[in-house]
């Protein structure tokens, strides 16, 4: 199956907290945790997408984005791959949700997003990577 991509991105606030989407997804049976995340529009870079998406579900706007890292979803399924990013230096603005998305941005420390997936309450995979990734590249900050 052909994808054209997606861009997913952990918004990290100054005091160690995170801003997930609580959001319905009929798929999943129900609501789930997850970092902002959206596919690709045609040509679109991934750094900008993850502006995009972040700016359009939270209306958070970046001061720095780093990219993480790259993953493919299912390798023997489709040819999907996610753009993880960091976004850092954080100022609130107005968010713009599709019409058809029914979401809720969710602040919370990131140990506790951690300890969710711990306690099988998160279990979206790239939300799962995303964070995993953040919280190996501050332990490695120190």
């Amino acid at each position: 199956m052909r994808h054209p991509g997606a861009a997913a991105v952990v918004p990290l606030h100054e005091d160690g907290t995170v801003t997930l989407i609580y959001q319905f997804r009929h798929a999943g049976g129900g609501m789930h945790y997850e970092v902002p995340a959206g596919v690709l529009d045609e040509g679109e870079i991934p750094d900008l997408a993850a502006r995009r998406e972040l700016a359009e579900e939270t209306g958070l706007r970046a001061g720095k984005l780093k990219r993480l890292g790259v993953i493919h979803t299912t390798p023997g399924f489709t040819d999907e791959r996610i753009y993880l990013f960091l976004a850092t230096e954080l100022s609130q603005g107005e968010a713009s949700p599709e019409w058809d998305e029914f979401l809720q941005p969710v602040r919370m420390p990131l140990e506790q997003a951690l300890g969710m997936i711990d306690e099988g309450d998160l279990t979206d995979a790239k939300t799962i990577c995303a964070l995993m990734m953040v919280s190996r590249a501050l332990a490695a900050a120190g």
